[in-house]
């Protein structure tokens, strides 16, 4: 008897980027597997993307949505209720994919039995160098970054994130998908599926290519959010703060410290100073090696300054809130 076929639901929420679904949509369309649906919700878009989506629909199983804004993680729900898939994938709207994509999350999620997936993220050549310097940053073990790419993340179980991500219908049934919407919901959802029970892994096969954002003052908002999504996730589980989640704080910190230190306590400040400087070096290095660029190095050590002192910032903020008990 013959395996039945997956049957996928992607589902792709967006919000002023008809541009970049554009590009999205071109690379679903050509796709080595075919058995699949795309579900394209529009967050209460200024910019429409409407367009976009009836200029694939001779080429791909489309269904565009149009809503509210209520943010991402509501507009996946709202896609998991209408969507008709085995498996529901998840994927931002800034996203590139191969052809062979679909079928290594299908050969990925049968030779593993998964319930829930998640993929890494790189660069594309295609990319700007700010793009490359910041997807250095984003995937670095120099800033953290790279724990997100590991088999498990640190303490526990491998946690999908949501730029990259897939779950069956088993799953969704279960947790009735996410129940906050934005500072860290796809955290939160992975952890709850877990604690169901369910079996999570990396695909490394079934990446994605991540423009994320375009220009340093963006990155800057952003990993500012993701610093402060960090604590609000501690607030449904506390456990889950572990030690390597406060070291944007502490350089942010430890850099505030030797600057001090250099107009108080110079001979101090000046061995801080150092400290600091080989770790700017060894980041610098690193940059230079997965981009073989000296540009991309000079970047890359702008962006990942740029990803610790934000995210530490919006981090120790957060807590601050936390520990006063004021709204977030």
């Amino acid at each position: 008897m013959k395996d039945h076929a997956t049957f996928f639901s992607v589902i792709i929420p967006v919000y002023n980027r008809p541009q970049e679904l554009d590009e999205l949509l071109a690379c679903l369309s050509n796709q080595s597997y075919n058995t699949f649906e795309i579900l394209v919700i529009e967050d209460g878009s200024s910019i429409s993307s409407k367009k976009v989506a009836e200029k694939y629909q001779d080429k791909l199983q489309i269904h565009y949505f149009f809503k509210e804004n209520a943010g991402q993680g509501f507009a996946r729900n709202y896609a998991f209720e209408r969507a008709k898939g085995d498996f529901f994938i998840i994927l931002d709207s800034d996203a590139l994919v191969e052809s062979s994509y679909l079928e290594e999350v299908n050969l990925g999620i049968k030779e593993k039995n998964l319930d829930l997936f998640g993929g890494p993220d790189k660069d594309h050549p295609s990319f700007s160098p700010i793009q490359k310097a910041i997807s250095f940053s984003m995937t670095s073990l120099f800033t953290t970054g790279g724990i997100r790419g590991k088999e498990k993340n640190v303490g526990g179980q491998f946690h999908p994130r949501s730029f990259n991500m897939g779950i069956s219908r088993k799953v969704w049934e279960a947790t009735k998908g996410f129940k906050i919407t934005r500072m860290g919901e796809d955290i939160e959802f992975s952890i709850r599926s877990l604690s169901l029970g369910f079996k999570s892994a990396l695909l490394p096969k079934a990446f994605i290519y991540h423009k994320r954002r375009t220009d340093f003052s963006q990155f800057y908002k952003q990993l500012h959010f993701f610093g402060r999504a960090r604590i609000n996730i501690s607030r449904f589980y506390p456990n889950e703060l572990k030690w390597v989640h406060f070291f944007p704080a502490c350089y942010l910190i430890g850099l505030f410290i030797s600057l001090l230190s250099l107009i108080v306590i110079p001979s101090i400040g000046k061995i801080m100073g150092l400290m600091v400087l080989l770790y700017w070096f060894a980041i610098f290095i690193d940059a230079i090696f997965q981009s073989k660029s000296l540009k991309i190095g000079i970047l890359g050590l702008i962006a990942a300054n740029i990803q610790l002192i934000a995210y530490g910032q919006g981090f120790l903020e957060e807590a601050w809130k936390k520990i006063t008990n004021k709204p977030s």
